[in-house]
């Protein structure tokens, strides 16, 4: 699915916000990262797991490449990134693989979504099925963590 936003809803309410760090290196939007004196590349759900957002004033109002979506954060700048809540939908960078609706997400290599095998701690569910990518945004919805059985 294509949006040019990260955040895709509910839309009754504004999502939280930290927006008050750095990025550690060049990350793009809808890249997990952890909280820390800095924004850094989640590699596992482990720690203050936060998403980066895209930046509304990048855009020109086209799909090109001033998209906010396509417009990295670059080392040392700051960033806004969403404070994750279950039931929350957002778009999310996602490693290369085939997804279905419903599968289980985890975080993975770069910040990426990946589907979470035995064992490991689930983030959300995939809302899209097909092919992706690595790097595409696919539309994602929170859980509650919990372990794949």
């Amino acid at each position: 699915m294509s949006g040019n936003r990260i955040y895709r809803g509910p839309m009754h309410r504004q999502p939280e916000t930290v927006s008050d760090k750095t990025v550690a290196a060049a990350l793009l939007p809808g890249t997990f990262v952890t909280e820390g004196a800095t924004f850094a590349q989640a590699t596992t759900p482990v720690g203050l797991v936060r998403l980066l957002a895209n930046r509304d004033f990048y855009s020109l109002g086209a799909l090109d490449a001033t998209d906010p979506q396509l417009v990295p954060y670059v080392s040392g700048e700051t960033a806004v990134a969403y404070i994750l809540e279950p039931g929350q939908r957002y778009q999310a960078a996602a490693a290369a693989a085939t997804y279905t609706f419903g599968q289980a997400l985890t975080i993975a290599a770069a910040g990426r979504v990946a589907a979470a095998t035995s064992g490991n701690v689930v983030i959300g569910f995939c809302l899209q099925a097909g092919a992706a990518a690595a790097g595409a945004l696919i539309d994602i919805e929170l859980a509650n963590r919990y372990a794949q059985p």
